[in-house]
């Protein structure tokens, strides 16, 4: 059996008020779907303050592990805005301003508004590109394998548009799912026996509880289509061997 190539990715989440709770991360749930779709696994989230070397210590190690990094966050014109600050520390570089990027800004603000605080969005690492940003004037950064985008939810699926196609991935992982009304204690063994008979996909069992109900969501992924309606019926065949309930979950990218 050929092993399918893994590309991998992590994520830094930088900010002091999502380690608060003041802000609720809504980014994490969106990289991970877009880059599924980019055929890049979301290996590892880290979640950091506004620490310059909290950031360099997490994306050094997850630049080092994964593929791509990627940091949301702390790209703003405020003094707090310091990812570019550490990930330059990180790659052990100077910070310069982007000659593209302050024409941009000019352009959108006006020369005479084009304050101090707002070319701190035009700082990148040096060695450091933009990333391309088709919804608005505001790009994200990039220095090598590290790609720096704002925490704002818009703004960041905006960079992620323009780093479309541009990431070197593998295949995409499909998935399909089986919610079985049952204690997974119940299914363990089955499903233990399911995942040996088939190496080339990865079964995942997510517990819950609702309307009264135990169960499990039971999701099987594989790069190959072909792969998961065997394991799934399989799945199936030891649900009604313990005479719990099934109901077929919907395939998802």
């Amino acid at each position: 059996m050929t092993q399918s190539i893994r590309v991998t990715a992590g994520l830094v989440v930088i900010g002091d008020e999502i380690l608060s709770g003041r802000t609720q991360d809504a980014n994490i749930a969106y990289l991970a779907k877009w880059l599924n779709e980019e055929g890049v696994a979301l290996n590892e989230v880290r979640i950091v303050g506004d620490d310059r070397l909290a950031i360099i210590e997490a994306v050094n190690a997850l630049r080092e592990r994964c593929d791509y990094c990627f940091t949301t966050g702390g790209i703003g014109p405020t003094h707090d805005d310091i990812t570019v600050d550490a990930v330059a520390g990180a790659f052990d570089v100077e910070v310069v301003y982007n000659e593209e990027a302050l024409q941009m800004l000019a352009t959108y603000y006006g020369p005479q508004e084009l304050t101090e605080a707002r070319k701190r969005m035009a700082r990148v690492p040096d060695g450091g590109g933009l990333v391309r940003n088709p919804k608005s004037s505001a790009p994200g950064v990039r220095k090598d394998n590290v790609f720096m985008l704002a925490g704002i939810p818009g703004i960041m699926r905006g960079m992620l548009e323009g780093l479309r196609g541009e990431l070197a991935g593998a295949e995409p992982m499909l998935s399909d799912a089986v919610t079985v009304f049952a204690p997974e204690s119940e299914m363990a063994e089955g499903l233990a026996a399911i995942q040996d008979a088939h190496p080339e996909v990865s079964i995942g069992s997510y517990p819950f509880f609702r309307r009264g109900q135990i169960g499990a969501e039971l999701v099987v992924r594989s790069t190959n289509v072909d792969n998961i309606p065997p394991v799934l019926a399989a799945i199936r065949r030891a649900a009604e061997a313990i005479d719990a309930e099934w109901v077929d979950g919907e395939a998802t990218a």
